[in-house]
Parts: C-alpha cells; structure tokens; sequence
C-alpha cells in the first residue's frame, strides 16, 4: 500500500468543481485510492461521498493506494490537493459576489421593495416570467421480484438519457467555460457510484424507480443540508436537480423550460437548477429571483459571471410571485420590488442608468493602449493558465500575455508532456496575441506542487525548496524538452521567456547555456527556431539584492508580487493566521519593487508586474512612476487597470 498525507492548498477545498476533477483524474487510474479526513475516509472516486467527506483548505489528507499504478495515482493526486488552483477555476471568487469593476451605485431607495440575499450585483426591471415547474407526483408501488431486474435496467436508461441531456446542454451557445464545468459537476453526480447503488439497491428491494430515485436524491442532499460549510451545503441543489431529471425521465414527461424566456424578462422561481439556466439564452435574462437558495448556489455562480442580476433567499409568498407582472431588483442590496409603483420604478431606473454609464465609461478603455497624462505606454497583460483562457482576455483587451503559467500543461496528467505537444501550445498562444508580446513562464513547480514523472522528496519548507528553475536546472531531461519548444515557438516573432525562482545570476547563465544547446539540437533536427527575450522573476529577496548583476544578463524583469510578498514579509501567504503581514503595499515590499525597478532602469531594460497587485488601483500609480511599463492581470481587472493608467 502507498501512503501519503498532505496539506489541502485547493481554493475552498473540495467542493463541486475541484471534487469533480479531483474524482476524474482518480479514475484515470485502475488503482483503488482512499483519501482520509478529519478522522473519516471515502473513496477519491465518488464525487457524492468525496465532497460529503467536507476537506477544507488547509486541511491534512491522506491518500493510500494499491495497485499496480498506486505510485503514479497518489504522486497525481497529491499534487491536485496541493495546487489552489488545481480545479482550473476559482469558485473561491466566483462563489462569493465578485468586486465591480466600476464604482457602484447607491441602492435604490424602494419603499416597497423587501429584501432577500443579494447573489449577483446590478439592477433590474423587467416583466415577471413565472419558472415554477409541476410536482412530480409520483406514485409508488411495490415490485414483484420479476419486475426488478426490468426495472433496474429501465432506471439505467433513463440515467443515460438525461446524462446526455446534460451533456447536450452543456454545448449551447453562450456557455462559459466556468459554466460548463458546472454542468460537468451534475454529470459526476449523476454517474456517481454511490447514488447509483443506492438507487439499485431501493429497487432491489422492491421499490419502482422514479420512488428509489427520489429516496436516494432525498437522503443524498439531505446529508449535504447537514453539513456547516456553505459550499457544501449548497451541493444539495445539485442532487436535487439530478434527482428530478431522471425522475422525469422515467416518467416519460419533459419538465418545464427557460429556453423560450422572453428577452429582458426576470425569471422568478421558487429554486432554480444550474441545469435549467443553463438551457436559457443566458444574454436575454433580465435578472432571477428566487424563494430558496444562497450566493454559493451554482445559479449564483452562473449569474455572476454572465452579469445578471440576482437576488435569492426572496421571502416572498408563491402565490404572489406567480402573478407578479413586474419585477425590480438589486442584486447588490438584495432589495426586490413586486409590481413596482411610479416612485419605485424611477427608482430603480434612475439606477440602471448610472450603471450603464459606468459600464460603458469601462467598456471605451477595452481597446484603448493606455498612456500616463505625461506620454508614457504602459502595456496592460494578462495572466493565463491554458489556452482555453485566449479568448476572454482578447475580449477584456488584453495587450499580450505578462505571464502563461506552463505548469498547467504539466499537471494533474499521468505522464509529462513531451516537446510537439509543448511547441504546438506556445506557438498557438503567441499567434493568437501577435504581434503583441507573450511571456511564457518556464516550469515553476516543486514539492509544493508535484507533478507525475518528477520525483520530489518530502520537504518541511517547500516554498524555499527544490522548485521552479532549481529543479529544471537539475533536471535538463524534463527542462530542455520545454527549453526548446519555447525556441520552435519563438518564430512567431513575439514570445518573450521568464525564469522563476531566479536567487543567482549563476542561475541565468546555466539557462543561457542550456538554451545555447537546444538551438544547437534543433539545428541539427532541422526544426526552425527564431530569437527571443529572456526575463526572470523578481520573486526573491536574493534576486532584489544582486538585480544589478542580474540585470546586466537578461532583457527584461518580471516582478511576481505574491511570492515576493511572502518571502520579504516571511509570511506564507496560504496561511490566514499572518495574512495581515502578507501585504504587497507593506513599506518593505515596495522598497524592494523600487530597487529591481531601478536596477532595470540602470540597465537599460523593461520591467513589467505580473502579481495580482498590478490590477489594483491603488498600486497601480507606484508602480508606473517606479517606471514599470507592463501590468499583467486577470482579463477582467483590464478596462479598469486601463483607467488607472491614463489618470495617472
């Protein structure tokens, strides 16, 4: 058996998203993988009783496997538990109401407006489109014992249907990624075993199939109410949605739909499935009001990131919402109004108004190239993690890429990837940004964040560890395939290369060698390459010390604003309990952003910022008098970072 235990970094734990892939990437694997919490156990695959188990951030995990691949199993598994942002989106930020991007405006002040909780900010006005679908009446009986095995096999038919309605649904047009990995999350729920032997077993017993469907869905989301974490908590929506999409299809019968929403409309309910939003044409919902349900429901999460209104938890009377002909919301105050008077109307109008001034006043910076009143160009960049990313930052307005973070082609698969696959990635990320730059991170990993096909040992500190270029230099096996694909990349004119982890400019010269052998290679493979520029990370206190030295070796700096935090204030920005240290606008933080930037000044090179630090507002002038001249982002801090810049 294979043992190992580990500090849970994911983002919020293993709710849906992260429990999802978490529990596919284990059934990639023939082993059988427990993973213990918290004095309990369940299996890493079952999604159902994974996130039941209820593993939070910084928590301690272990894995133990056997098998013929339990090796390979728990070194993958291990590495997603230890990696925030292993389930490739942060519901961390999706799952609670995001900052706006724009000042927002006051609430509007309804006298007959009541409250619920607020869910997704904006305001609303619009007719009421009542989404109240029919009971399911079911009606149970008892099975004979030759009626079981027919009905266990008409239950499993009904479970492929509506997994492929799902699935359907998941392709419409207008779904985000963010949104399809939700649909995926009820897929998983759905084809989980457990709820499948729950169901099977019912029958078993004698108990029709829509009957068992609804016991199991029942006890399942019951266990989920049960817990304390919101999250979690939420997760019963889920099952509940599951549930009811296999009862109807047993029952022959299609349930009511969104689809035909007429545009501007406010969908009122009393519970709203993500399945269900998910077939509307998402751009035509005014905004959604619901009796039940929290802003860590997926519905929430899904309005959220389209820009609709929501307020849920209204303490409204069915009856009433039913024949409401109008509704006014305010999804930041959770204020809602039924059938709204002239005053109240105004109200909510007047605000509508100054939200989309605000909007638009955002919306002209989108493809602005931002200068400082005084003539300086300060490219706003954004940060990627895959591919699956280009599109939304182009949208945002991005200018390039400040840094596209490797190790996710790298993680959470059983095998390294090899040169093609590598060369083809980057070539196809500098051809969608050119003839903009894109600053392509070299591997940054380490025994924080494993990989399979790398070997770490256990370390006490493993952010001061064998990570990113200490590791690659020691390992020109995995590092030079990588080193040379960034070469064959590079022909597209525009990739730039950054080394992280960089404490000694020994360390840059060893890469310059490197590099200077893979050109070589490809020479004599026939495989073209072109130039590039080489950057390192501002990440460590050591690199801040000697950035003269450094400078005088490569073409540009990169400041990455989280680690250096953490490493100048010595505090580990995972750990909540010195967070008020972890503070990039600390005095010696900024200290040590000014002496890089000076020595890039004396050398004659650029320095850009790539930490989270360069979309915020309040940085943003330090940095740019500090002669910073690229700021790389989240695509959707862009049009206001671009703000920032030409008030400057």
């Amino acid at each position: 058996m294979i043992e190992r235990s580990v500090v849970v970094r994911v983002h919020d734990g293993l709710h849906a998203r992260p429990a999802t892939q978490f529990v596919k990437l284990a059934k990639s694997f023939a082993c059988d993988v427990e993973i213990r919490c918290n004095g309990r156990g369940a299996s890493t695959k079952s999604a159902v009783k994974l996130m039941l188990l209820g593993v939070k951030e910084n928590d301690e995990a272990t894995l133990r496997a056997e098998g013929e691949d339990a090796p390979d199993a728990v070194a993958a598994l291990a590495t997603f538990l230890q990696t925030p942002d292993a389930g490739d989106i942060d519901l961390t930020a999706a799952a609670k109401p995001a900052a706006a991007s724009a000042p927002v405006s006051p609430a509007p002040q309804a006298t007959s407006a009541d409250r619920g909780v607020p869910a997704s900010e904006g305001t609303a006005i619009g007719p009421a489109f009542a989404f109240f679908p029919a009971g399911l009446d079911i009606q149970p009986r008892h099975l004979g014992p030759e009626e079981i095995a027919p009905e266990q096999a008409r239950y499993r038919t009904a479970l492929a249907a509506t997994v492929a309605s799902f699935r359907e649904a998941r392709t419409r047009p207008g779904l985000r990624r963010d949104d399809a990995a939700i649909i995926d999350a009820l897929v998983e729920v759905a084809e989980d075993s457990d709820f499948i032997a729950a169901v099977d077993g019912a029958i078993g017993a004698g108990r029709d199939a829509p009957s068992a469907v609804e016991e199991a869905g029942r006890s399942i989301a019951a266990s989920f109410e049960a817990l304390t974490d919101p999250y979690l908590r939420a997760r019963a929506e889920d099952i509940r949605s599951v549930a009811r999409a296999i009862i109807l299809s047993l029952l022959g019968r299609r349930d009511m739909t969104l689809a035909d929403l007429p545009k501007g409309a406010v969908i009122v309910a009393d519970e709203i499935a993500a399945l269900d939003l998910a077939k509307a044409t998402l751009a035509d919902i005014g905004g959604i009001v619901c009796r039940k349900g929290a802003a860590t429901s997926h519905v929430a999460i899904m309005a959220r990131a389209h820009g609709i209104p929501a307020v849920l938890g209204f303490p409204a009377d069915e009856t009433r919402l039913k024949s409401a002909k109008t509704i006014a919301l305010d999804g930041s105050s959770g204020e809602v109004a039924i059938d709204p008077d002239a005053e109240t109307t105004a109200c909510f109008t007047g605000a509508i108004a100054r939200e989309a001034e605000e909007r638009s006043a955002l919306d002209a910076y989108r493809t602005v190239e931002p200068q400082t009143r005084d003539g300086r160009r300060i490219e706003i960049a954004a940060n990627l993690g895959s591919l699956a990313e280009i599109d939304a930052a182009r949208q945002a307005g991005a200018m390039g890429v400040g840094l596209f973070r490797t190790e996710f082609l790298f993680m959470e698969r059983r095998a390294l990837p090899g040169e093609d696959e590598q060369a083809e990635t980057y070539t196809t990320l500098a051809q969608a940004f050119a003839p903009h730059p894109v600053v392509i991170r070299t591997l940054d990993i380490g025994g924080d964040k494993p990989v399979a096909g790398i070997d770490f040992e256990h370390e006490d500190n493993p952010f001061l560890g064998w990570r990113g270029v200490r590791m690659c230099l020691e390992r020109p096996d995995v590092f030079k395939p990588q080193l040379r694909a960034l070469l064959r990349a590079s022909v597209v004119g525009n990739v730039k290369i950054l080394l992280p982890m960089i404490a000694d400019v020994g360390e840059v010269r060893a890469v310059r060698a490197l590099l200077d052998e893979c050109r070589a290679e490809l020479d004599a493979a026939g495989h073209a390459h072109g130039a590039f520029e080489l950057g390192v990370m501002i990440e460590t206190p050591a690199a801040v010390f000697v950035a003269a030295e450094i400078a005088a070796e490569v073409d540009f700096f990169s400041v990455g604003t989280n680690d250096l935090t953490q490493y100048v204030m010595a505090a580990d920005r995972l750990n909540p309990r010195v967070a008020k240290l972890n503070r990039t606008e600390h005095p010696a933080v900024l200290a040590a952003i000014g002496m890089a930037a000076r020595a890039a000044r004396d050398a004659g090179i650029w320095i850009g910022v790539c930490g989270e630090a360069a979309a915020r507002p309040d940085l943003i002038p330090f940095f740019v008098q500090n002669g910073v001249t690229e700021l790389s982002m989240s695509a959707a801090s862009i049009p206001r970072a671009k703000k920032c810049v030409t008030e400057i």
